[in-house]
């Protein structure tokens, strides 16, 4: 607020506000909330793919695991159709990718492919158990984990 006193007193104080600042400030909130709006508004258009079920190529080599939530609040895994604790499951992938490894002519091999984790989870599972096994997978050593799924019933397996 700007305020003269003049020297003479023929002159009475002027009371006017200075709303140059004021303006400033509108402007600059003004601009930012333009940039911002249009930043928030803006979204690619996307069509997402339909769901469809490519059949599962299973090698030899690629490990099964099916997962499933147990009485009260443990976890059922079961490598192939046996059951196995979290240690047991550790120790087992580590050995399976060692011998892998080793079948296919050791960690120099420049065309070395590693297996595959596949697991089939149960819809109620909770999620730490899936969780849980794709952790214990990948301290193991394995690279890649995948999910197997089935299709809904009536609807046909089709290739895009």
């Amino acid at each position: 607020m700007a305020m003269s006193v003049g020297g003479d007193s023929t002159e009475k104080p002027m009371s006017d506000i200075n709303t140059t600042p004021l303006v400033d400030v509108m402007l600059v909130m003004l601009i930012i909330f333009l940039v911002t709006a249009t930043v928030a508004a803006q979204s690619v258009t996307l069509k997402l793919p339909d769901v469809r079920f490519d059949p599962t190529t299973t090698k030899p080599e690629n490990v099964s695991l099916s997962v499933r939530g147990g009485s009260g609040d443990t976890c059922q895994v079961y490598w192939g159709m046996s059951p196995v604790t979290h240690d047991e499951l550790l120790n087992r992938a580590v050995e399976n990718l060692k011998a892998e490894i080793n079948r296919q002519g050791g960690a120099g091999n420049p065309d070395l492919e590693l297996p595959e984790v596949h697991i089939r989870g149960d819809v109620n599972t909770p999620y730490k158990c899936i969780g849980g096994t794709i952790y214990t997978m990948q301290m193991a050593g394995f690279a890649k984990v995948g999910f197997i799924s089935e299709p809904p019933p009536g609807q046909g397996v089709t290739r895009l």
